[in-house]
């Protein structure tokens, strides 16, 4: 069902689904021979142009299967990452795309193309004496993504100045965090009275926003909103993404939120905990906010820890039921980490 979202959102028309169970995956075809003329078969009888595979293909796998079937085939890293390709509107975003796309095109140049022919060398050629053109690839590839890399590193130096800026003005630093779809940027608006673009689709924000956040009697507060997970995120992705998801990793408080009204909501929270941990931002105090109450007819309420300080927060972002107690919630953690912070000094 993800998968056919993920191609919708991609502009792709899903026609058909398919669902096998294997011990382990088919070196050759990911699946076995029989699956894949049954696959084929079912393209042919609905009129589809490609095939989507909702784990990740090897190089050999793809090209394999694109011979067994007469048609493109792709896999879920790949669909991913045509989506952020489309959504990505700061120059930052442009460049995180670009070096994960970069990553991923890497390893699927061998024998892939029938232009993977031995160059001809001399003056003037464009490889070496007797360079095959995989290796001019590869070459040519090779210093893209160094180049990208030395731009994003840029990127990340100036995302470092200004946090240094935040920490000196005092700023309190909160970042959201969930899994696609889960109403982040809703919350986001809610509580920053901004016009972030919202959409009831996968991915709908890529590029980091940080807003203030107006509280009485709180000193400032800089909310960011963040790309949202998903399960099989590419690590490609992962690392591109590392100067956007390192606010998280920085901030003083987390506000992982949580579509309450779907049946993967556990499995989804697993899934953004697993990559909180990849980025080193589990340490982090993290508020759960299970959002969209308003789904279930059901009433904002609290929960506190055993120390007595509020964990989670049910609400909904579009009606606004509950802000008050997330509010509440927030002042309370910023009074905390103040206390810290004085104790902390007191002690040194």
């Amino acid at each position: 069902e993800e998968l056919g979202l993920l191609a919708k959102t991609a502009g792709l028309n899903p026609v058909a689904r398919i669902t096998c169970k294997r011990k382990a995956p088919d070196a050759a075809l990911f699946i076995g021979s029989g699956k894949a003329d049954e696959i084929r078969m079912l393209a042919q009888m609905h009129g589809a142009k490609e095939v989507l595979f909702d784990q990740a293909l090897s190089p050999a796998q793809q090209r394999n299967l694109e011979r067994h079937m007469e048609m493109p085939v792709n896999d879920r890293t790949l669909l991913i990452l045509e989506i952020f390709a489309q959504r990505a509107r700061s120059h930052e975003g442009k460049l995180q795309v670009e070096l994960a796309r970069l990553q991923y095109v890497s390893t699927r140049l061998v024998r892939r193309w029938t232009h993977l022919e031995r160059q001809m060398g001399g003056i003037g050629g464009r490889g070496g004496p007797g360079e095959k053109q995989i290796e001019l690839d590869r070459r040519m590839i090779a210093e893209s993504i160094k180049r990208t890399k030395d731009k994003l590193q840029k990127v990340k130096k100036q995302r470092q100045t200004q946090r240094r800026q935040r920490e000196r003005r005092d700023v309190f630093n909160i970042s959201l965090v969930g899994y696609t779809n889960a109403g982040k940027s809703t919350l986001f608006n809610l509580l920053t009275r901004s016009g972030v673009h919202v959409a009831n689709q996968l991915f709908a924000t890529l590029d980091t926003t940080s807003r203030k956040v107006y509280m009485v009697d709180a000193n400032p507060i800089v909310l960011s909103d963040t790309v949202g997970f998903i399960k099989h995120l590419p690590t490609t992705l992962i690392e591109a993404f590392g100067a956007t998801l390192e606010e998280a990793a920085q901030a003083d408080l987390l506000l992982h939120v949580v579509d309450i009204s779907s049946s993967n909501r556990d499995a989804q929270m697993a899934q953004v905990n697993t990559v909180l941990a990849e980025i080193g931002a589990l340490k982090v105090p993290q508020i759960v906010v299970l959002n969209q109450i308003d789904k279930l007819d059901m009433a904002p309420e609290i929960s506190r820890d055993e120390y007595g300080i509020i964990n989670r927060i049910s609400l909904s972002a579009v009606t606004g039921a509950g802000l008050d107690l997330l509010k509440l919630a927030l002042f309370e953690h910023q009074q905390l980490i103040k206390r810290q912070s004085t104790e902390e000094s007191a002690y040194a």
